[in-house]
């Protein structure tokens, strides 16, 4: 008579993390305490179907299994005993992995069947429930808080030697001496201290270069960072540490952040772990740290306030931007009709690669007449501010959208009513922070930007990389509007 023996639980761990592990099937001997030595044979890969694993017991045992079924996208495999020298006969596994929403936790179901000799199939049972599966979920566990990852070194997402828990970990920032200009962004020493409840400390490696820090080096908002504060919105790195209350999250997983408290522009930093989105496997840290911010902003712009179809007349200012490629190509795919504004025939022929059909050379901010030709802008993206405000109000059609997203050339003075009524114009000034506010809402964002970029409705986008110490010439590069696509510091 056969046994079944089923066993249940909850890793504290993203399904990815768990399944990196558990699909080595020559994985066992680093995390399983019971295992002592195993290899496969004939030189075969461990993710190989068909492959044989040979491997001891701490006790002696010697038992040869074989890897039946493996499937990636379930999250399953199969595998049974070939030969053994503990009595488990015609044993037949199966290991099953489901996504758990609630702190983006992993369910693990292991079930096995096998046939004993007579009188040994209570011992058997317990071996297999208890020896085998329950101490299985303790040690992998155990394992993965260690920062264990078994993928190869070096592959995308691979964990390299996550350090300690320590009180203090030495670090390097950027801080804004004075309100001013770029040189006024100098370097320091200074010591990261241990995350507290709820946060999460990661050792940086490519951080994100925005207006809105420049914004904030200026000190056009002083409430946002003080004289002697850090700038920066994002960056993309390893985890090295996480607080009490931390779920989902655990040394070694790479990630990038968001967040609307400034600070990224430094090596090492603690941010809550609300702000935070695990990387897939195919993202680079420089150009998750390039894309993260300006994607969200592209994609509730033209999702959320653009409202962006087939035949919508999008009017985009830098479209040869890091956020303005961006909303060139998703709006381009959506089937809207993308006319942008550029100041040189370079980004004019890049911002047609990506998507846009009508581009408007100009250093002048003039472009109205150009674009009433074209039927007038049903939506129009503008960050450029003042110089380009009467301009904006011609160019749009009637019932035409302004979404003023920056001020590059000065804060926009105050528009009169009555100017909206002549067309039923209207206008908004949104902030990206309130499109994520909630972790579902930021993760749900994040993801449908890897995905656009996944199947090519994104470009990866080109990045400029400066080192973090030289991040007063970077600030000058983005000012001087000489660059195309994103600039990243590297720490």
């Amino acid at each position: 008579m056969l046994q079944r023996v089923v066993r249940s639980t909850i890793i504290d761990a993203p399904i990815e993390r768990v399944w990196a592990v558990i699909r080595d099937f020559n994985s066992h001997d680093q995390w399983h305490a019971v295992v002592d030595k195993s290899r496969i044979e004939s030189g075969e890969k461990s993710d190989q179907v068909g492959c044989v694993r040979n491997f001891t017991l701490k006790d002696g045992h010697r038992i040869r299994e074989q890897l039946l079924t493996l499937d990636d996208r379930e999250h399953k495999s199969t595998y049974c005993i070939v030969e053994a020298t503990v009595p488990l006969q015609r044993y037949v596994a199966t290991v099953t992995l489901k996504p758990v929403t609630d702190g983006n936790r992993t369910f693990w179901h292991w079930e096995s069947t096998f046939a004993t000799p007579a009188g040994m199939e209570r011992e058997l049972r317990e071996m297999v429930a208890q020896g085998v599966y329950e101490a299985g979920f303790d040690n992998l566990r155990r394992h993965l808080r260690e920062g264990g990852d078994l993928r190869l070194p070096g592959s995308p997402g691979a964990a390299s030697n996550p350090m300690p828990l320590a009180l203090l970990v030495p670090s390097r920032r950027i801080v804004v001496r004075h309100y001013g200009g770029a040189d006024q962004l100098v370097a320091e020493d200074h010591d990261c201290p241990a995350p507290g409840p709820g946060e999460v400390r990661i050792r940086q490696r490519a951080i994100g270069v925005n207006f809105i820090d420049v914004y904030l080096r200026r000190g056009w908002i002083p409430p946002m960072l003080a004289e002697g504060g850090t700038p920066g919105m994002e960056a993309a790195g390893s985890v090295l540490d996480v607080g009490e209350s931390v779920n989902g999250l655990l040394p070694g997983d790479r990630v990038a952040y968001l967040g609307p408290v400034p600070g990224s522009y430094c090596r090492v930093r603690n941010v809550p772990a609300d702000w935070v989105v695990r990387l897939p496997p195919s993202v680079e840290d420089d150009t998750a740290a390039a894309l993260l911010l300006k994607g969200l902003t592209a994609d509730y712009l033209v999702h959320d306030l653009g409202r962006v179809g087939p035949g919508t007349r999008l009017l985009v200012h830098a479209a040869a931007g890091g956020v303005g490629l961006l909303v060139c190509a998703w709006a381009r795919r959506l089937g809207a009709i993308v006319i942008g504004t550029v100041s040189s025939e370079d980004k004019a022929r890049l911002a047609r690669e990506h998507g846009c059909e009508q581009v408007i050379v100009t250093r002048d901010y003039r472009f109205a007449d150009a674009v009433q030709r074209l039927g007038g802008a049903d939506v129009l993206i503008d960050g450029l501010g003042d110089a380009a405000r009467d301009e904006n109000l011609a160019a749009l059609a009637r019932r035409g959208h302004w979404i003023s997203l920056g001020q590059a050339t000065g804060a926009l003075q105050p528009i009169d009513p009555n100017v909206l009524v002549a067309k039923s114009i209207t206008f908004s000034r949104p902030v990206v922070f309130d499109y994520m506010a909630t972790h579902e809402a930021l993760a749900m964002r994040a993801e449908r930007v890897w995905r656009a970029l996944a199947d090519g409705t994104l470009r990866t986008p080109r990045v400029e990389r400066h080192a973090l110490d030289a991040a007063g010439s970077a600030h000058a590069r983005l000012e001087s509007r000489a660059t195309t696509g994103a600039l990243v510091l590297v720490a």
